[in-house]
Formats: C-alpha cells, sequence, structure tokens
C-alpha cells in the first residue's frame, strides 16, 4: 500500500502491475474498503495495470477534514483523476460499485474524455433518499460505525453467502467499525443529495452495468433506471448476488470485466 496527499489529506492506494498495461481503476462501496477487489487482481494483473484506494475515513485513507465541509461527487472523482494522473495515465478504465458507481457517473458526465470505459455495478442514478441517508447519518454521529455495523452489513450480501461462509459477516463488521463515523455520515448525506438524472445521456463512453437479484440498497429496477440514462447501456443482472458482486461471485465478475476492457 501506498499514500498519496490530496488537497492535504493522505489517500491510501495501490497501483499493481506493468506500467505498459492499461490502467484500470476501482472504486468500493460505502461502509467497505478496497480490500473488496483482492479477488479478481488474478485475473486482472497479467493484462491491466490496477489501481485501487480508499475512500475519506475508510480503510488506510485520512479521515475528510472537520472543517472541510460536504463531500461532493466531485470531490471522489476528483480523487480517482489525481491518482491516475499520479499513475501517469491520461485515460483509463473505471470500475465502481454502489458510492463507487456514484463516482463513475460523475466521471462520465464531466470527464468522459479521460474514461475508455466504465463499468458500474450495485448503483443507481438516485440511491434511496434523502430522509434515508440523513437518518442514517445523524445515527453513525450518535451510535457509532461499529455499533451500526452488525445492522447494515447483511444488507450488502445475499442471505445464502452467510451460510456458505459464516465469517463474512464477522468481518466485514469489523472493517466497517474501524471507519470513520464523520467521514461515513458525509458519503451519507452525499448521496442523499446526488441525482444524475439528465446528466448521463450522449457521452462518448462505452459503459456496462451490472446488478444483483437479491440487492436491497440498489435492486435491479436501479440499475434500469441507470441504464436509460446513459442511452440504453447494457445491463446484466446476476442471479442470487446481493450488492457487493466482487467478493459474492468475483469469478463472475473478473469474466465479465474481461470482455468488457478487451472491447
Amino acid at each position: 500500500m501506498a499514500f498519496l496527499d490530496i488537497d492535504g489529506r493522505s489517500v491510501a492506494y495501490r497501483l499493481l502491475g506493468a506500467e505498459s498495461n492499461p490502467l484500470v481503476v476501482l472504486a468500493h462501496p460505502l461502509g467497505m474498503s478496497q480490500a473488496v477487489w483482492d479477488d479478481l487482481l488474478p485475473t486482472l494483473l497479467p493484462r491491466y495495470r490496477v489501481l485501487t484506494w480508499d475512500l475519506p475515513g475508510h480503510g488506510a485513507s485520512q479521515a475528510w477534514p472537520a472543517d472541510g465541509g460536504d463531500i461532493p461527487p466531485a470531490a471522489l472523482a476528483a480523487e480517482a483523476l489525481a491518482l491516475a494522473d499520479h499513475a501517469g495515465a491520461a485515460h483509463f478504465h473505471f470500475v465502481g460499485t454502489s458510492i463507487g458507481g456514484v463516482v463513475g457517473q460523475q466521471l462520465v458526465a464531466e470527464h468522459a474524455g479521460r474514461l475508455l470505459s466504465a463499468t458500474l455495478t450495485n448503483t443507481g442514478v438516485v440511491i434511496g433518499n434523502t430522509e434515508l441517508w440523513t437518518t442514517r447519518a445523524g445515527r453513525v454521529r450518535e451510535e457509532g460505525l461499529a455499533a451500526m455495523a452488525d445492522e447494515i452489513v447483511p444488507r450488502w450480501f445475499a442471505p445464502a453467502c452467510f451460510e456458505d461462509e459464516p465469517a463474512l459477516k464477522t468481518g466485514w463488521c469489523t472493517q466497517m467499525g474501524r471507519g470513520d463515523d464523520d467521514s461515513y455520515a458525509r458519503l451519507c448525506e452525499m448521496l442523499g443529495r446526488t441525482d444524475f438524472t439528465g446528466k448521463l445521456a450522449g457521452k462518448d463512453v462505452k459503459v456496462q452495468l451490472l446488478g444483483g437479484s437479491e440487492d436491497l440498497a440498489t435492486p435491479p429496477a436501479s440499475l434500469e433506471a441507470l441504464a436509460a440514462e446513459l442511452d440504453g447501456a447494457p445491463l446484466e443482472i446476476l442471479e442470487g448476488v446481493g450488492h457487493v458482486p466482487s467478493v459474492e461471485r468475483p469469478d463472475a465478475v473478473a469474466e465479465r470485466l474481461k470482455g468488457i476492457l478487451a472491447g
């Protein structure tokens, strides 16, 4: 792992693979970390240079400053661009899940010229609603992530995941509980304000959408609405998968990325 100062804040990232290969930038879901991509690396690294990073207050990235104000999608997209610049890549493929997919939508809307492709999974042009996210932000500030993790983490995965891997819930609850409460709350508030309706059409970017049939946070209907905003971008729903397919079905995601990125 390495660290880059972006606007006075330390951002944790990994840059792996041959410098001569095309760059793929991957953005993780809210409450998780760049570790969600680990099982895809054996498939990607022979052909691509891979860059992952931790969002503010997640993983090993520094928390958002207390006096830093709101976190807009543009600030997260700026992190992705700064990291791509640091890697020396004028153009790159982007893959993002959930809030990572929100970062991808911001890049499509405002920085389409930098993108070789965008794969957006388990996300939406709007995710949830303002009341939901404002309520969660308030609870996180009052109760803390560690106390809320047992409630939130099960919503990320299809129920069958816990039958096959009973330690999965405990592991991600531990990871989530180590995050910065205020950074998480500000990102919740960002999701409550964000709506890309009318901002994504007519962009010259190859986009692929993936979702999960068991996703409670961004169900298939959310992806269908996003596809419509993206001029009918292709959408595939993975059966029996919840909100984080790179953890639940890394083999399926890796196989699909091989085709998307190569195309």
